[in-house]
């Protein structure tokens, strides 16, 4: 695997991290039912069951990125393409949205820098084949 796909994806996982603060910070916990609900099964605390499911989404994203992208394991494009699918949905959910309701949504500002990062690097996979 090439260097510049390795570091698409570490890139991916740390726009991930700002994306998760973007949500964070305004609260996408109190707006949108999927992130109260996930975060309800970790707290009953919203607030603090969103974080801690976004510190363990970034933990395992670096996992991802030491254990399988980093070294060449034969598994890290499986990985990869998992990551590639979910940014790729945050990347069209965010802004179709924030259109739908006609105001910002929480994550829309860093959701088209996820889309273009997961696009280049599905289109690197593609091409390594």
């Amino acid at each position: 695997m090439e260097k510049k796909t390795k570091t698409a994806f570490l890139l991916l996982v740390l726009v991930q991290a700002a994306h998760s603060v973007e949500e964070y910070v305004y609260r996408l916990y109190d707006v949108f039912a999927p992130a109260q609900f996930l975060s309800g099964l970790v707290s009953d605390n919203l607030q603090l069951g969103f974080a801690i499911l976004n510190v363990g989404f970034f933990v395992v994203g670096m996992w991802v990125y030491f254990a399988r992208v980093r070294p060449g394991h034969q598994s890290a494009a499986t990985f990869m393409w998992i990551w590639i699918a979910v940014e790729i949905f945050n990347g069209i959910g965010h802004p179709a949205i924030a259109i739908v309701r006609g105001e910002y949504f929480p994550g829309l500002l860093t959701a088209p820098i996820l889309l273009a990062i997961a696009l280049y690097l599905a289109v690197s996979l593609v091409a390594r084949r």
